[in-house]
């Protein structure tokens, strides 16, 4: 699997933990070993810019996903093919903010910005309430899946 991250921003990332946590996510999800995935960190100014070219919104976001192939999950019995997942990108100043709010720390919520980014990215979405609930779920089940990997692996929050 070749996942790139790519940190623009003025924030520390721990680039590693990310790298982790989007393994699992992609292995959870079956997705081919040759699939590609990038992950970019960016400031707040060049989010809005993102923001408001394409969702017409103003103001930064937490996190916008590029899909580029339209893959989707795979199966114990059929991984997906390989192929484009595509582009990530997070603002940690954002993430930051939200963390506060939620009383967790930044990584917990950049965490969870890259496993909801890669979601989208693999066709889920929260629009519908059903969707909502599948897609948050599976997020929950996927960030505590990773917690757990960590904790066996020895590596503290």
């Amino acid at each position: 699997m070749s996942i790139e991250i790519n940190n623009e921003s003025n924030f520390d990332v721990d680039e590693q933990k990310v790298l982790r946590l989007a393994t699992h996510v992609l292995d959870e999800m079956f997705i081919h070993p040759d699939a590609d995935l990038n992950i970019v960190f960016v400031d707040v100014g060049p989010m809005e810019e993102l923001h408001v070219q394409w969702m017409d919104e103003p103001g930064p976001t937490d996190v916008l996903s590029f899909p580029m192939d339209e893959l989707r999950p795979g199966s114990i019995e059929r991984r997906t093919p390989p192929g484009l997942l595509g582009d990530i990108v997070v603002c940690p100043q954002v993430a930051e903010s939200q963390a506060a709010e939620a009383g967790h720390s930044t990584m917990d919520e950049i965490a969870l910005l890259v496993t909801h980014g890669t979601l989208h990215l693999l066709g889920f979405d929260h629009a519908e309430p059903d969707e909502h609930k599948e897609m948050f779920d599976l997020q929950r089940d996927l960030l505590v899946g990773f917690a757990m990997a960590e904790r066996k692996a020895g590596r503290r929050k």
